[in-house]
This record gives C-alpha cells, sequence and structure tokens, in this order.
C-alpha cells in the first residue's frame, strides 16, 4: 500500500510539533523524490553511506535526524553536498529530516528512547523553569557505582563510553543526546549524581571534577540512533507502510 508523499510529510511534523520549534535547519522535507511512498529508510546522518544504503533498498523516503542546509553553511552545492544531493534525486528519493523536533519529542524523542533503553525514569526537563530544554532530568531504579552504569552504557550502545568518575554511587541522572555537553552546568544546578551525553569539550572534564559529579559520553550517533527508528516505526504503522533502519557505525 501507497501513501501520498505529502501526507507522509504533515503527518510527521504534526507529529512532532515541528512548526513551533525554532531550529538550526529546515525541518521536514528537504529533497523531493517521487509522489508516492511505500519503504522508509530511516538512519541518523544522510551521508553519503547512508544515501547509497537507502538506494540498495529500494527506499522512497530516507527520514533522518540530521539532513541538510545548516545555518551558517556554505550554500553552493559543490563537492560532497552535490554527490549526496545528485545521488538522491537520480533515484527519486525524498530526504524527510527532524532535528531538535526528534530530540524533545515525548514519545519517539532522542532522549525519552535512550532513557528507555537504559532503564532510566524521566522526571523532567533538565531545567524545571524551562519546558523547553532539550535535556531531561531522571533517576535509575537503585544507586549504582559510576563505574557499573557506564559498562551498562557500553553494553546497551554497543560503545565504549568515556567515563569521568566523580562520586562513587549515583542514581541522579541528567542527560541530554548528542552534542550536549555545554548542558552540563544546567545538570549540575538540578543536582544531579551524573551527567550523560554523546560528546565532551575539554572544559567539560574540569566543570565534572570541581563540581563532584560523574559524566558520561556515549557518543553522538550511538546516543542518536533510537528517536528515528521509533518515529520510522510510528510512520510506518500509521500508514501501513514499510520500515527499515539502517545504522552506519559512526565512532563519534
Amino acid at each position: 500500500m501507497a501513501i501520498a508523499l505529502a501526507t507522509l510529510v504533515e503527518e510527521a511534523s504534526r507529529y512532532l510539533n515541528a512548526a513551533r520549534i525554532s531550529d538550526y535547519c529546515p525541518n521536514g522535507l528537504q529533497v523531493e523524490g517521487r509522489p508516492q511512498v511505500m519503504r522508509i529508510v530511516s538512519g541518523v546522518t544522510a551521508s553519503q553511506e547512508l544515501i547509497d544504503a537507502a538506494v540498495e533498498a529500494e527506499a522512497d523516503v530516507l527520514l533522518v535526524h540530521h539532513g541538510y542546509f545548516w545555518k551558517g553553511e556554505n550554500p553552493c552545492i559543490t563537492g560532497m553536498k552535490q554527490r549526496r544531493l545528485k545521488t538522491l534525486l537520480a533515484n527519486d528519493i525524498s530526504l524527510l529530516a527532524y532535528h531538535l523536533p526528534l530530540d524533545v519529542h515525548p514519545e519517539v524523542g532522542n532522549n525519552v528512547q535512550l532513557a528507555a533503553k537504559l532503564g532510566i525514569t524521566v522526571e523532567g526537563p533538565l531545567e524545571a523553569d524551562n519546558p523547553r530544554t532539550v535535556g531531561l532530568l531522571g533517576s535509575l531504579p537503585e544507586a549504582i557505582s559510576a563505574a557499573e552504569f557506564a559498562r551498562h552504557v557500553g553494553q546497551v550502545l554497543n560503545r565504549q563510553p568515556l567515563l569521568v568518575e566523580g562520586r562513587s554511587s549515583i542514581r541522579r541522572i541528567g542527560w541530554c543526546t548528542g552534542g550536549g555537553q555545554g548542558y552540563i552546568d544546567q545538570a549540575i544546578a538540578a543536582g544531579v549524581d551524573l551527567y550523560l551525553t554523546g560528546e565532551a569539550s575539554e572544559q567539560t572534564f574540569h566543570s565534572a571534577r570541581e563540581n563532584a559529579i560523574s559524566f558520561i559520553a556515549a557518543g553522538h550517533h550511538a546516543t542518536e540512533r533510537y528517536g528515528v527508528q521509533a518515529l520510522g516505526d510510528y510512520l510506518a504503522r500509521r500508514f501501513a507502510i514499510e520500515h527499515m533502519f539502517i545504522d552506519c557505525p559512526n565512532p563519534i
């Protein structure tokens, strides 16, 4: 059964409330392909590797978290960007991308999906007076060591995380998937035992150590694999079409 591309895009944007979220890139349909959709391929980033895999899988739509046309980037269609767009257009594949709307969604969002994978109970936003904060605050069922939790994260995400151990016992956790290391100050103010994100900056180490909290950088890609999968599954159920997630491993 096929669904109109316009109907698919309208439902995805409505479900994610994309129009109300200010972002660094356009959310929704970034590249238009064939007008009917029977198969979605999803992935984290619209890299050439993922595009080629979508072509091989005979996708009608490529659904990603990291798409194109970011603010401040060179707008010229040359080099890597030309090759990517050429492949999509030559194969009549649409590119559908959602960035912040897919981070903050309460059901399929990257942050709530990661919490479910790691067994963290969501309690609210990282900043209590700012419900639009991307990061979340929550807790584990019981207190464990930071090293034990880091091992658990590594097993679930299949990637060895970076651990800065500040407290011997942790339970209260703040987190933000992807490049959310800048939220560590909000996490400290919220009184967490451990803050988890995808990446780390040089100063993150000092912030964690000097404020006596633990910190985990588990990988930008690794922490953001689950939201786009959940969104693809939702759309597949909603319209009785096919969905396939393709993971192109990235150590960052």
